[in-house]
């Protein structure tokens, strides 16, 4: 009879209004949304011309330090997935860890810092298309504004993601599929067409330009090419068996995902017969590699840019947006966010807020340049919206990721002291703190050119707001630590 009482009242407690669908997705399902929301054609493209101008010849050798970093970030997020896998990710993580403030606190963020990055993901999605528009030179097309098609498109996503996390899952997987596909092609047609300049010169440190400095300068975006990583995370309720099968997926996409950016970085080295000059001029590199090895390849390669941005901002949103419905229903933010339709059982309502705040900084930064007197000139592309808002969103991020690896350690030996490692849970997330600050502080070093030089100014400062908000909220309600992290996905 107490059985039953207790398991009627942990019933009203977490009402199943408020569960998501559970055992929708395999491994296979969440390593494939995770690759897709990394999007490896969208990141490289945009990516590797300023690792290479940082980096030189040995750009490749920025990537294997990421990999590196990324893989003992990867340790943090697998072992606090073992003992409590949540849709939360980080902010249960962390808040669990160090109470109800610092959980509110590591939501502002974390939300804010997805949100951010983000909009750059949506506004690429729609320049990408008007990019190829211009490239064909697409009679009655080709100038219409990008935002246009960045709204067409974000239509298209959001009707797949209201449908449920197996479609949406399934359509983000079948375009990561075939971004691999041709990258891998021109990548192997490359290394064939050009082999009198294979060399493992990228490889060797002593080509790294200006040493030490070029590395850690490129180190920011290198880190910034895995971004999403963490995306199985957040899955973890709709995953079948996520103890196990949300670190196979994180160590899998970063194994799969790291390989795939040495080749492409490696081929297109090669493809540009060792001309770092000209490769660090290229708008896109890996497209002038493409139309270099088989001028039909362009088309496949731009096409791949396409469901690349499509791919990420459907598998990102999904994920992201799935932290702070989390958020919501613990208490961490407004209630409404944590609601799910009754039907598809999907976070419908933070899927809006995630979007609806997105677009709204897409439009608050044009109308920025508008009444700032820019609107005319190139400062309006996508492709400087893109940098910009993924350079601020990823600040944010990355102190999360910090603050994730602080926590391993203590949330250990709080609350699981009989399975406390003193390498996975001590050393491993302390060499990861140490490598997070690097990107940190190359990201909020003084003397960066506007608008970068603020950035890290607004984050500060968003920071501290968000912390006055989260002891107001506690002080509110003072029971608001121990949801944090109550409901567990497998539970």
């Amino acid at each position: 009879m107490t059985d039953r009482l207790s398991a009627d009242f942990m019933g009203a407690k977490q009402p199943e209004h408020e569960r998501l669908r559970r055992g929708q997705l395999s491994t296979l399902d969440i390593s494939a949304a995770t690759m897709a929301n990394i999007g490896p054609a969208m990141s490289f493209y945009f990516g590797a011309g300023f690792l290479f101008i940082t980096a030189g010849k040995a750009a490749p050798l920025t990537i294997v330090v990421a990999i590196i970093a990324i893989a003992f970030l990867g340790n943090t997020l697998s072992e606090f997935t073992k003992v409590l896998p949540s849709t939360g990710g980080f902010i249960s993580f962390v808040g669990k860890t160090f109470g109800g403030r610092t959980a509110v606190t590591t939501a502002l963020m974390t939300g804010a810092g997805y949100i951010v990055a983000m909009a750059s993901v949506i506004a690429i999605v729609g320049g990408f298309f008007q990019i190829v528009m211009q490239y064909y030179n697409v009679a009655g097309l080709k100038s219409v504004p990008w935002i246009v098609w960045t709204l067409i498109f974000l239509v298209f996503a959001v009707i797949t993601m209201i449908r449920g996390i197996s479609i949406s899952t399934r359509v983000a997987g079948i375009f990561f599929a075939f971004e691999m596909v041709v990258m891998l092609v021109v990548s192997v047609a490359a290394l064939i067409k050009f082999h009198s300049h294979i060399n493992f010169q990228p490889f060797e440190p002593k080509n790294i330009t200006n040493g030490f400095k070029g590395l850690a300068e490129g180190f920011p975006l290198a880190v910034y090419l895995f971004i999403g990583w963490e995306n199985s995370a957040a899955l973890a309720e709709e995953t079948d068996n996520p103890r196990k099968n949300v670190p196979k997926a994180v160590f899998a996409s970063i194994a799969i995902m790291g390989t795939a950016y040495l080749l492409f970085a490696f081929s297109t080295i090669v493809g540009f017969k060792d001309n770092v000059g000209a490769l660090g001029g290229a708008a896109i590199p890996f497209l002038s590699v493409a139309h270099g090895v088989i001028g039909g390849l362009v088309f496949f390669a731009l096409l791949a840019g396409m469901t690349s941005t499509l791919g990420a901002m459907i598998a990102g949103t999904n994920s992201q947006a799935r932290l702070i419905f989390n958020a919501g229903r613990e208490g961490l933010l407004p209630k409404f966010i944590g609601k799910v339709d009754d039907t598809r059982r999907t976070p419908v309502n933070a899927l809006f807020i995630f979007l609806g705040i997105a677009l709204l900084i897409i439009g608050g930064w044009g109308l920025g340049h508008i009444f700032g007197g820019h609107a005319n000139s190139g400062s309006m592309s996508a492709i400087n919206f893109f940098v910009e808002s993924s350079t601020f969103g990823t600040i944010l991020v990355l102190l999360v990721y910090g603050l994730s690896n602080l926590a391993l350690p203590f949330y250990y030996r709080k609350y699981h002291p009989e399975l406390f490692n003193i390498v996975r849970h001590g050393v491993l997330p302390m060499i990861g703190v140490v490598f997070i600050a690097f990107p940190i502080y190359y990201l909020a070093k003084p003397g960066q050119p506007n608008p970068y030089d603020w950035f890290p100014w607004v984050a500060l400062a968003f920071i501290v707001v968000a912390v006055i908000y989260a002891s107001i909220l506690v002080s509110r309600d003072p029971g608001l630590g121990d949801r944090v992290g109550s409901i567990v996905a497998d539970e």
